[in-house]
């Protein structure tokens, strides 16, 4: 039905030192019936700060990571949580979303987290995942918890700028990775369990009109992590592929970025000069690989 979409090789930029890697499962993690991650860390959730420092996290440890300009790692941040994506604010504050806890706030300096908002009326969240700034500050975030095709009882909220909070959509098997289209009149959100990426309209007041499947992906684990490109095109991580997929803002796909280290590709951002770089967390090894594409990132919020 299309072209053979460009193969696009990928190298390490980064590693987490083997110091900081973990040996034993957390209790929680044995309590669920999972055992310790094979890299000793479980990277997702990259993002880029204006000085060109890249922050991830481990849902594994509770842990927040820095790779500086150099590609060296350091600890950031170590509490008892399960932080899963990260995003950094206008202002330079940085936004975690965390399964256990909810959406919180990351001192940069000293390390502490402070929870903004854990429940919607009086309900907790089921396990926020991900989250995307507009270019107004309203917050975007998918709470997907253990939602799948037969418990479809994922959601995308806006916790706007105001501090009001809003259920924009629900009924999702496992929404995860998500982004804003430019006009941002279209949520794309990664469907996991449907091994899909959903695209949601938003109407000027905000509200859902006629949401829909927009790319059926197959194979692997189901879409991760996702990027949005200054051309509209999207990049989307592929765990189980070990891939990244680019498509093109009509769907077509363009490029196929392939892990050089392992097949666990959870999440990704555009950096670089350029933005022309593409970094993706590899869980499986514990690296950070690079690969250069051919259209720049589209600009974040934390750096307009």
């Amino acid at each position: 039905m299309f072209h053979i979409p460009q193969d696009i090789a990928t190298e390490i930029y980064a590693e987490v030192p083997e110091k900081f890697r973990k040996r034993t499962a957390t209790p929680e993690r044995i309590a669920a019936g999972r055992s310790a991650p094979k890299a000793g860390t479980n990277m997702e959730g990259p993002s880029f700060d204006r000085e060109g420092n890249l922050y991830f996290v481990d849902n594994a440890y509770g842990r927040i990571f820095r790779a500086d300009t150099r590609g060296i790692v350091d600890v950031v941040a170590e509490y008892d949580g399960e932080p899963n994506g990260l995003c950094i604010h206008q202002d330079g504050r940085i936004f975690v979303a965390d399964y256990r806890h909810g959406i919180m706030n990351l001192n940069p300096t000293t390390g502490a987290m402070t929870t903004i908002v854990s429940r919607y009326n009086t309900g907790h969240f089921v396990g926020v995942n991900d989250l995307v700034f507009s270019k107004s500050g309203d917050l975007y975030f998918t709470d997907q918890g253990q939602s799948d095709l037969n418990d479809p009882s994922g959601r995308v909220y806006c916790l706007k700028a105001n501090g009001e909070l809003r259920c924009i959509a629900d009924n999702i098997p496992s929404p995860n990775g998500l982004v804003l289209s430019a006009k941002e009149d279209v949520i794309f959100v990664a469907v996991t369990r449907a091994n899909a990426i959903w695209k949601i309209p938003l109407t000027p007041a905000g509200t859902v009109s006629r949401m829909g499947l927009f790319l059926q992906l197959s194979g692997g684990i189901g879409p991760d992590g996702i990027a949005i490109d200054e051309s509209g095109g999207l990049a989307i991580a592929h765990p189980g592929l070990g891939s990244v997929w680019i498509f093109s803002a009509a769907g077509e796909p363009l490029c196929r970025v392939r892990s050089c280290t392992h097949d666990h590709t959870t999440n990704l951002a555009y950096g670089g000069e350029d933005r022309k770089s593409l970094f993706i967390t590899e869980s499986g090894s514990g690296a950070i690989l690079i690969a250069k594409v051919p259209t720049a990132g589209s600009v974040l919020f934390s750096h307009l």
